[in-house]
C-alpha cells in the first residue's frame, strides 16, 4: 500500500467513525433510557413500606425538543413496574411561548404511584428567564388535574411517607424556612429539590435524610474518565448519582429523561427506581 492510498483509506475510516459517533450522540443515546436501581434507606420507616418501590422522574422537558413518542414509551416502561410512589423533581416542561396544549396532551400520560404521586417545579417550569409565575401556576394546575400533587415549599404524606417539596432556586422561590420548621422530621421523610445547589444553602433546620434532585442532566456529554465540561451548578461535584452531604444528609441526582438539545454522550437518560429500606441504627 503506497502512502497516498493509506492516507485516503485513513481519511475514509475517520469520516465513517465520525458519522457513527455523531449518529450515536444525536440519535441513539438521547433515547436509550437506563433504569437505575438504588436502595433508599429511611429512618423510622414502618414495616408496611419496606420494599416498596419509588420511581423518580426528572427533567422531562416536555416541549419542542423532546419526542412525545419517546416520553410515552418511557412512561409505559415505568407503568410496567407498577411503582408504589412516583416523584417528579422539576423541569416537567420546556416553555416555548405556549406550552399549555402540549402539557395538557402529555401530562395525563405521566406515570402515577399506587400510594402517591408528587412533584416540584424546576426553572424551566417558570417560563422565560425563570420569572413567569403565571407559567408556573399553569404548569402546576395541569399537573394537579393529571394526578400529580405539586409541592411548592410544602409537604404531603402518603401511606406514612412524608414528602417535602422545595420550590426552584433559579426562580428565586426556594424558601425551605417556610416548611421545614413546621414538619415532624421524626417521620420517614424525603425532600424533593430540583437544583442540587440548594443542598449547600442555609435553611435545612436539622434535616437528616435524603434529597432527590435533577437539573444537571449529568452534563449530557461526558468525555471518558473526565468530568462533564458543562454543568448548570455552582458546586461542580454535583453531576449525577449519590452524594454524602454535611449533617448526615444524602442526595441523589438523576441524569433525567429529557434534554434541552437532542445530544447525549456517555450520559444516558435515566429513570431512577428506589427500593425503600429501613435505615439501620
Amino acid at each position: 500500500m503506497n502512502r497516498l492510498t493509506f492516507l485516503k483509506r485513513t481519511a475514509i475510516l475517520a469520516g465513517a467513525a465520525s458519522v457513527g459517533v455523531g449518529a450515536y450522540t444525536f440519535c441513539w443515546e438521547p433515547h436509550w433510557v437506563e433504569f437505575v436501581r438504588v436502595s433508599l434507606p429511611l429512618s423510622n420507616l414502618p414495616d408496611s413500606l419496606v420494599g416498596k418501590r419509588l420511581v423518580q422522574l426528572t427533567d422531562l422537558h416536555i416541549g419542542p425538543e423532546v419526542s412525545d413518542d419517546f416520553l410515552k414509551e418511557t412512561f409505559a416502561a415505568v407503568n410496567r413496574l407498577a411503582p408504589d410512589f412516583v416523584v417528579y423533581t422539576g423541569d416537567l416542561t420546556s416553555y416555548d411561548g405556549d406550552h399549555c396544549p402540549q402539557a395538557q396532551r402529555m401530562f395525563p400520560h405521566l406515570p402515577k404511584g399506587k400510594l402517591g404521586t408528587f412533584g416540584v417545579l424546576g426553572n424551566h417550569d417558570y417560563g422565560i428567564n425563570w420569572a413567569q409565575e403565571e407559567v408556573a401556576e399553569e404548569t402546576a394546575a395541569i399537573a394537579r388535574d393529571s394526578g400529580v400533587q405539586i409541592l411548592r415549599n410544602s409537604a404531603a404524606e402518603a401511606a406514612g411517607l412524608q414528602i417535602i417539596g422545595l420550590d426552584d432556586l433559579w426562580a428565586e422561590q426556594f424558601t425551605p424556612e417556610k416548611i421545614l420548621p413546621s414538619v415532624s422530621l421524626r417521620k420517614p421523610t424525603l425532600v424533593l429539590s430540583h437544583n442540587p445547589d440548594t443542598a449547600d444553602l442555609p435553611g435545612w433546620d436539622g434535616y437528616r435524610g435524603w434529597i432527590l434532585s435533577g437539573h444537571t442532566h449529568g452534563g449530557q456529554c461526558k468525555p471518558p474518565f473526565l468530568p462533564p465540561p458543562l454543568l448548570p451548578v455552582k458546586n461542580r461535584r454535583y453531576t449525577a448519582g449519590q452524594f454524602q452531604l454535611t449533617n448526615h444528609r444524602k442526595m441523589y441526582i438523576s441524569r433525567g429523561v429529557g434534554h434541552l438539545l437532542q445530544v447525549r454522550f456517555n450520559v444516558r437518560p435515566e429513570v431512577t427506581v428506589f427500593t425503600l429500606q429501613a435505615e439501620s441504627t
